[in-house]
């Protein structure tokens, strides 16, 4: 037997990936696809057992990947923030007041609209239509959190602000980091250079670090991609996704129009032309779905930002490290979308003012969600609970959370690369004013 076409296309495929990471995180997304299939119990070529053990150590360069780039996401977050504010002096007091409202009015307007896309595709669509979950759901879903009256809001604002950084830093809680951040940048803004240099350059050296564990990191992308992808398909099978074939439908026609959205943004207020923004961004989109977690591909997003869009330094270290944290617009719609499919095949009915508390709930809880691969989904309990619907029916869409999370952290991902985009001039002019 002849092995030369086996040959050939071996050496086409690999001249295609050589040096394209966005090829080589393809093809791994496809073949662990087709291996985590194979593994899977429809085919039954191996039992659960043996399926579990193999696609375990299959993921482990993915496990690898994602503990790596998290070791370093606080660490990077806190260095680009305060360097972002403060890195060129006395002049960035003026940057930081300019730019930071509209940065965050910015991510709350469009976190508002995501919603509102998200709610529209949901009614529009209706794939809960004719389902009931009273016999199907089972409780194994995250408890909601306890409803807030208005007498708790100052209390909740005031929370935000951490008494203990090192205690936020144990536990997580990055919106308390990055306020914390910004508070630590604007206070550097107000002494002189001379007293501020010795910790700019400290957490310069620490920025450059970060991005050097990240190029290693993105030496592990392809296998990490494989072996997730393998992982996930072989616990939740091809079954699973098409059960709920309509409501994947419905996520995916919001987040397209998310997308598109972004595509016309950066066409009308940006320099950067629409095929210049998806070629610079296919790498980084491509990983940011391959491991659902928008913290872990944040040093490619801010290099992404930097080098091939030609984003100010100064506004990529505020904008993407904020983003992250705040800029949930895949999320914010998933969780729109999820609350409707739930409230209809509950036969719950969503007047207006229901609707009107989905958005408002939804907006809190996306701002500040964790970019953690299934945070949406505890986050989603919260946003259930305001609208009266059990969240014991997260369990039936918990089989494909892990699939729409890939999906809509590619554009979150893309969010923050358009917001760089768009603040790009307003931040340039800034800086060279400074």
């Amino acid at each position: 037997m002849s092995f030369a076409p086996f040959n050939r296309l071996y050496l086409q495929l690999a001249g295609l990936v050589e040096g394209r990471l966005w090829a080589r995180v393809l093809l791994g997304l496809a073949l662990g696809v087709g291996t985590g299939a194979l593994l899977g119990p429809s085919t039954g070529l191996v039992s659960a057992e043996v399926a579990r053990t193999l696609t375990s150590w299959l993921a482990l360069p993915g496990d690898l990947f994602i503990r790596l780039v998290q070791m370093i996401m606080i660490p990077l977050v806190v260095a680009s923030i305060i360097q972002g504010i403060a890195g060129d002096g006395d002049g960035e007091r003026d940057r930081l007041a300019r730019l930071g409202p509209l940065v965050g009015i910015y991510f709350v307007a469009t976190t508002v609209v995501a919603i509102l896309v998200g709610l529209v595709a949901a009614l529009t669509i209706r794939p809960g239509r004719g389902g009931s979950l009273a016999a199907t759901a089972v409780a194994v879903a995250p408890s909601a959190s306890p409803r807030h009256d208005a007498a708790d809001i100052p209390a909740l604002i005031s929370g935000l602000l951490p008494t203990n950084p090192l205690a936020s830093v144990l536990s997580g809680e990055m919106l308390s980091i990055v306020i914390f951040a910004i508070i630590v940048g604007a206070a550097l803004t107000s002494m002189s250079r001379e007293r501020a240099e010795p910790v700019l350059s400290l957490l310069f050296s620490v920025q450059e670090i970060c991005m050097t564990v990240t190029k290693w990191a993105m030496r592990l992308a392809p296998f990490a991609v494989f072996g997730l992808m393998a992982r996930t398909t072989a616990t939740s099978g091809l079954s699973v996704i098409a059960s709920l074939g309509l409501y994947i439908l419905t996520v995916l026609a919001a987040l397209v129009a998310i997308f598109v959205a972004y595509l016309l943004i950066i066409a009308l207020f940006t320099s950067i032309g629409v095929k210049r923004f998806v070629q610079s961004a296919g790498d980084v989109l491509l990983l940011a779905f391959s491991v659902a977690s928008s913290a872990a591909v944040m040093p490619l997003t801010m290099r992404t930002a930097e080098e091939k869009l030609n984003v100010p330094p100064d506004v990529v270290r505020f904008v993407v490290p904020v983003g992250a944290i705040m800029n949930m617009n895949g999320t914010a719609a998933y969780q729109a979308v999820a609350t409707v499919y739930l409230a209809q095949v509950y036969g719950h009915d969503m007047g207006l003012a229901v609707l009107a508390l989905v958005v408002v709930t939804t907006v809190a809880a996306s701002i500040g969600t964790p970019s953690a691969p299934g945070a949406g989904i505890i986050i989603l309990a919260t946003v259930l609970a305001s609208a009266g619907i059990p969240a014991e029916g997260i369990s039936v869409i918990l089989g494909v959370d892990h699939l729409l999370g890939m999906c809509r952290t590619s554009v979150n991902v893309a969010g923050d690369l358009t917001a760089c985009a768009v603040f790009s001039r307003r931040g340039g002019a800034a800086a060279s004013t400074a």
